[in-house]
This record gives C-alpha cells, sequence and structure tokens, in this order.
C-alpha cells in the first residue's frame, strides 16, 4: 500500500487540467444565479509559529466576487488571541484594513470603479463589536455590509424513511437570522449520496447587519460549489471558508509582513 494518499488518475487529470486553464485566466464554471453587485469576504486566522509569541496569528482573507473569480488577501499579523480557546479577534484598525483592501480590490475589477453594494463577511466565530466597528467604518454608508458566522453542527442530524439521507440543501430556518443547512447529503441528480455517514449541517447565523436568512443559506450554498481547486460536485464547506483556510496556511509559509499585495486566486492554486 502507498504510504500517502494517492488519487486516481482521472482525477488528477481533472485537477491538472482546470488548474492550467484557470491559470492562463480562464475560468471554469460561474454561479448561474448571483445578485448584482455582491461580495464574499472569508476571514481565517493563522498562528504564526515562526514569531515565538503563541498569540500572534496572520489575518488571511479571500474575497470571492459575484463573477466567481477571487482575491486573496494578507491582513495584518498581530496578537489576535482573544483569552478564548481557539478565537482570535482583530483589531479595529486592522479590521478596517482588510475592508478597505477589499473595497479597493473590487472597484479596481469594475470598469465604473464602483463600490460592491453588498458584503457579507464570513467567518467561523463570531465578529466582536471592535472588528465590526472597523468593518463599518471602512465600507461607509455605499456598502451594505452583512457578519455571518458558519460553523460544522455535530448536535443535529436528520434520518430519512428512505434508503438515502436527507438531500444536499435541505435548510431549517429556526428564526430570522439562525438557520441549519446541510451543505452533503444525497444529490438527485446524481442519485448518490458520495459519503460514508450520516451527514451534518452547517449552522449557519446573521450575526451583524441585516439580511433575509433565506439569502444567507442559499448564497452558502452555491458556494460550496465554486470550487476551481479540486474534483468535488459540492464541498461541505463555502469557498469563502475553506479556500481562505488553506490559502493561510502558504501565507504563514511565506516571509513575515503585510506588504503583500491582493493578488487573485489563481496564483494560490
Amino acid at each position: 500500500m502507498p504510504l500517502r494518499r494517492v488519487d486516481s488518475a482521472s482525477t488528477i487529470a481533472w485537477n491538472v487540467c482546470s488548474t492550467a486553464y484557470y491559470k492562463a485566466s480562464g475560468r471554469p464554471w460561474k454561479l448561474a444565479k448571483i445578485r448584482d453587485g455582491v461580495c464574499y469576504l472569508g476571514l481565517v486566522f493563522k498562528l504564526d509559529e515562526r514569531s515565538g509569541d503563541p498569540l500572534n496569528a496572520c489575518c488571511a482573507a479571500q474575497m470571492f466576487l459575484d463573477s466567481g473569480d477571487g482575491v486573496v488577501f494578507k491582513g495584518a499579523v498581530g496578537p489576535w488571541y482573544s483569552g478564548k480557546r481557539g478565537q482570535f479577534h482583530l483589531k479595529k484598525d486592522g479590521a478596517k484594513k482588510v475592508a478597505l483592501m477589499a473595497i479597493e480590490s473590487y472597484r479596481k475589477r469594475h470598469p465604473k470603479g464602483k463600490a460592491p453594494k453588498e458584503l457579507f463577511i464570513h467567518g467561523r466565530i463570531r465578529l466582536n463589536d471592535e472588528e465590526w466597528e472597523g468593518f463599518k467604518e471602512a465600507v461607509g454608508k455605499e456598502t451594505k455590509i452583512v457578519g455571518v458566522r458558519i460553523r460544522r453542527a455535530n448536535d443535529l442530524k436528520l434520518f430519512s424513511r428512505i434508503i438515502y439521507p436527507v438531500p444536499r440543501g435541505t435548510a431549517w430556518v429556526q428564526s430570522r437570522t439562525q438557520g441549519y443547512l446541510w451543505t452533503v447529503g444525497f444529490i438527485p441528480r446524481l442519485q448518490t449520496y458520495p459519503g460514508k455517514e450520516v451527514p451534518n449541517p452547517l449552522f449557519i447565523e446573521v450575526t451583524h447587519g441585516r439580511a433575509p436568512i433565506s439569502w444567507v443559506l442559499q448564497d452558502v450554498l452555491a458556494l460550496t460549489k465554486l470550487n476551481y481547486n479540486a474534483c468535488i460536485f459540492a464541498d461541505g464547506e463555502p469557498v469563502t471558508l475553506k479556500f481562505a483556510d488553506r490559502v493561510g496556511e502558504i501565507l504563514t509559509a511565506g516571509p513575515i509582513g503585510t506588504d503583500t499585495p491582493p493578488l487573485p486566486f489563481k496564483f494560490y492554486i
């Protein structure tokens, strides 16, 4: 048996071809139904193990545009540990800087230089008040900003009476700001469930700002399909968090500094 996991030849061929096409400025696919002027910003934190300070972390951010393209930002490196296990939060100035980079990058990629109409910030933990104030100051009144918390939920399972598990895309809306979303499950188009256990949902919560929870759930489900980096029909996590997490490992492996310019996602796949 091989010492490491080896993909099938068809998967390797798909990944190589789609990556080469994307790096050559092509776009393998895009979302069919997306609101004009909306963009999504995923925030993750990676520990900076080379600094010698266990409180230091790098904020990795990834913005996805309504066109389906992505931009990667290297946020501020600093003592972002909040005192709670596994939780990191930016200071007001750090949050403002990340949001300003995102808005400026969006303007450069649109002919008329307009700011986005809607900016959804995705994270695995709640934004605190200091971060939220920084984001609001950066976007101004031109852009509607919404903070969304997304985490894997293990406290709820649904069982179907038929042989297959619940269909992918099943949602249970608890309130105007909270809901469960099954991003993995039985896929009618493929007539199968590509999993080995009862699927767990994502718990999605609008923590700051206002947006219909149905819109937020639909956006998250769509973003699980926007994967240029693997031969997978639909990931369990939205691309805003999954790829930002992967890119964070690359950013912390390079030289320390905040002078890294925003780069298209094709530089990191």
